[in-house]
Order: C-alpha cells, then structure tokens, then sequence
C-alpha cells in the first residue's frame, strides 16, 4: 500500500509492481506524480547528466514525446522541461503497464496496525489490508499519524510556492484582482520602472532579470510557461508544518492569492495583458496546480540519516556504501519571504558535490514494515535542499519499492533485508547508487564500477562547475 502518489510513492509503487507485488496508491488528487505535476512543476532540478533507473524512463518518454532531448531545453532553468499533464499521462501509463492498482481522488481516514500487517481505512469506509505501508505523502501525513519520532528542525520550514501555467492569448485575458493584492510585493520581481535597482540586484540581493528572461526561464516545449519565480514572485512563507488542516487551506487560500497576485501584477503593471492562466493543463476551476509545491515535509528519524557532511566528505562516513540514489544539485533553500530573510539567505545554493543518499533514510528507527518515500526521508535540515529536489525522490521512492517488493517476496521485514539486495535490484534497474559519471547504465563496466565504489575500493572525485556538480573516478581533463 503506498499512501501518497507523489514523486517518490509513484515511483515506490512502480518498482514494487515490477519486482512481484500487489500494490495499490491511494492518491487524494487525480495525478500521480506529485510535484513533478501535480504542483506544476514541469522543471526537472539536476540529475541530466545521472539519468538512470524509473527517472530515465520518464525523461526518455518525455524526450520521446517531444522530439528529443534537446526539445525539452525550451527553457533556461532546467534541461528538462514539460507540460506537466504530459508528464501525469506518462507516468500513469507506467504504473498501469507494470500492474499498480490506483484509487484517485482517495483520502484515508485512519491507518492501524493489524497482526502481520496494516489496516487502512479509506474515505469511502472501505478497509484494505497490507504487508508494506509506503508514505508517499507530500508531508509525511503516514509518518505524523502513526507517531513516527521526526528529527529535529532548527530553521524554519522552506517557502512554497503555488505554481500556475501561463500563455499567451491572441487578446487581453484580465483577471480580477485577488484579495490582499500589493503590488509592492512584486515590484522587485524583474528590472521594470517599480524595481528599487541596486546594481543589477533587488534589496534582497537577488538579480534581477528582463521581464522576458524571467517569463522564459520555466517555458514548456509546448511554449506555456511555468510562473515558479523565486525572486519576488509567488513564493511565500506559511509555517504549514505546525498547522491543522483547517488553518492549512486558510493559509493556501493566501499562496493562491500571491500568486494570482503575481499574475495581476504582470497584466497591470508590466502590461503583459496578454499573458494568462492555461486553462488546459490543470483540472481545477482556478487553473492552477491541484497542489501546491512544498519544499520541506516532516522529516522521520530513520535507521541513517544523510547530513551536509556526508554529502560533502563521503569518504569520512559510511554512508556510501548503502547508497541506493544520487543528485547533484546544490543545496536549494527559499527563504526569502520569511521575515527573517537575512539570517537565511546564505543557505541558498550552498555549493556540495553531487552525492548519494543511503537506504536507511527510508526506514524509521522505529517502526517495522513501514517505509517513506518522498520529501519526509530522514535527512538534516540543511542538506533537504538538495536531497528534496525530484530526481532524488524518485529515486529514494524506487529503492523504497525495491526493497518493499523484496522484503514482500521473500517472507521478510524490510530491516531484514540486506543493502546489497536492493543495491543489486537497483542496478539491475539501470540505476545510479554513486554519481560516478565515468560511465553511463548500460554502458559494458557500468554495473562493476558502481560495486566497486559501494565497496570502497575506487573512489570518486569531485567537483563545481557552474551549478553542475561532477563526481568521476578518472577526473578528465
């Protein structure tokens, strides 16, 4: 049972089918896929150059979809961008071929141990009984009901943002202007006759952009673009950890707002009256994402936890050699809308080298048969900024159902079930356990490469280039 078709649960729920399993997700919306499209964001964070596993198949469809690989460059923040209900539609073809039964639009009321297994109560009344219970959620919700201990957060919850889809209409598109609208709130959104220019930078220090390089930076293949802008746009602080569930739609009721406000502000004050809400992407009466993209879920406190060390000393701590998923994205904080802005600031794009992620932060400490699979792994604070980013999850989420899936087929509990089993399916899988980019999956040597490394005897090197970052066994020159 995977609870939660996010990023991670799709995958989970894939590679569990794949490797033997039963498997249902209950998944509240009518997508899987999570952030990736649900939240609308159709802009793959890192990992171009470590495609592997249920994440290369994705990409390949949507390269496949579109022409190829260079088609899905259409915008200037990702290689890898798309309509994000294409990406539902590949996604959902995946876990159909490979046997996944999906409830949609299901929510569960309770979830209970029961003997050998869990008893799920859904929405409708309806009771499912399961070996394996996955969190797929975007929070961790699983986690949190069953008391699951969480490791500790010293900084404030990342700032989320409610993504809409944009085009441009052969007339004006005016939309209403949404309550509490300021457009002080975004007049440092872009070089414009509002912006308080400091030398090419907003008072916050951030850069600011030509209107038409900020509209362009998420534009889909399709040419709809994605309004995702950090940089005094529609990202906005809520403290949505700490809140109930009726404090939350208020408080999403206000990121809608900022950024219908966003919006507004584009039709008014910049004159982009052209510029409007997509009204074919989404299924909601606004036009907006069904979700909204969070950064930060509860993190559980699992049997490893990955830390900012880890990621950039590997080789002064074991974690390594359980690795079962890879990125190499910065880490990736949005603070910027928190009235403490300042003191946060310096977490954006701390610069690590691209890193691995051990098994063991999908299992909490304590608590058998239940597994996580999304943005509540076990992982510090600091390094979620890298670790939460899509390619990452998807990746955690098909080693989560790898290990389900063994542990289901062989009459075991998942803490009984040794890494190198999973690390074996997961290569068998095409996937990446290190970062090496020496080789590729597939490649002859691939498979060898990657077990030497998980046991230490070659070692990675690294290093920064650009917002890229490089692991290789033979640096190049």
């Amino acid at each position: 049972m995977v609870v939660g078709g996010g990023t991670g649960g799709t995958a989970a729920a894939i590679e569990a089918a794949r490797g033997g399993a039963s498997v249902l997700v209950v998944e509240p919306s009518p997508w899987l896929g999570g952030m990736l499209t649900s939240a609308g964001v159709g802009a793959v964070d890192g990992n171009y150059r470590l495609r592997g596993g249920i994440f290369a198949e994705l990409t390949d469809s949507l390269a496949a979809r579109y022409g190829g690989y260079e088609a899905l460059k259409s915008g200037w923040v990702s290689n890898i961008l798309f309509n994000p209900a294409v990406g539902a539609q590949i996604l959902e073809t995946m876990a159909a071929e490979a046997g996944v039964q999906t409830r949609m639009q299901t929510r569960y009321r309770s979830v209970s141990r029961s003997g050998e297994g869990w008893t799920l109560v859904l929405d409708d009344g309806s009771r499912v009984k399961a070996k394996i219970l996955i969190d797929g959620t975007e929070l961790g919700d699983v986690a949190r009901d069953l008391g699951v201990p969480a490791l500790p957060s010293p900084g404030p919850v990342q700032d989320l943002t409610y993504v809409a889809v944009v085009e441009e209409y052969d007339r004006d598109v005016p939309i209403p202007q949404p309550e509490g609208y300021d457009p002080a709130h975004y007049r440092n959104c872009c070089l414009n006759p509002l912006a308080q220019n400091l030398d090419g930078k907003n008072p916050k220090g951030q850069a600011l952009w030509e209107p038409e390089m900020m509209l362009s930076y998420g534009r889909f293949p399709d040419g709809k673009m994605m309004l995702n802008w950090p940089i005094e746009g529609n990202d906005i602080y809520l403290d949505y950890l700490s809140m109930d569930a009726k404090e939350l739609e208020k408080a999403l009721r206000q990121a809608k707002d900022k950024t219908l406000g966003y919006i507004y502000f584009l039709q008014q004050e910049l004159g982009y009256t052209r510029l409007g809400i997509a009204q074919d992407v989404f299924p909601t009466k606004d036009g907006l994402a069904l979700i909204p993209y969070y950064r930060e879920a509860r993190r559980i406190a699992g049997r490893d936890t990955m830390t900012l060390s880890a990621a950039a000393r590997p080789y002064d701590f074991d974690l390594y050699t359980r690795a079962v998923a890879v990125g190499d994205y910065p880490v990736d904080h949005h603070h910027h809308q928190h009235p403490r802005w300042e003191e946060l600031k310096e977490m954006a794009f701390g610069a690590i080298p691209s890193f691995s992620v051990p098994l063991g932060v999908v299992m909490p400490l304590t608590t058998e048969d239940f597994l996580v699979a999304d943005k509540a792994i076990s992982v510090e604070y600091d390094i979620n900024g890298a670790t939460r980013l899509q390619p990452v999850i998807m990746g955690i989420g098909q080693a989560a159902g790898a290990l389900a899936a063994i542990a289901v087929g062989t009459g075991r509990h998942p803490s009984d079930v040794h890494v190198r089993e999973v690390q074996d399916r997961l290569l068998s899988r095409g996937c990446y356990l290190l970062p090496f980019l020496d080789l590729k999956p597939g490649e002859e040597g691939f498979r060898a490469l990657q077990e030497a490394g998980i046991e230490g005897r070659v070692k990675g090197t690294s290093r920064t280039v650009g917002w890229a970052n490089e692991t290789w066994v033979q640096l190049p020159d």
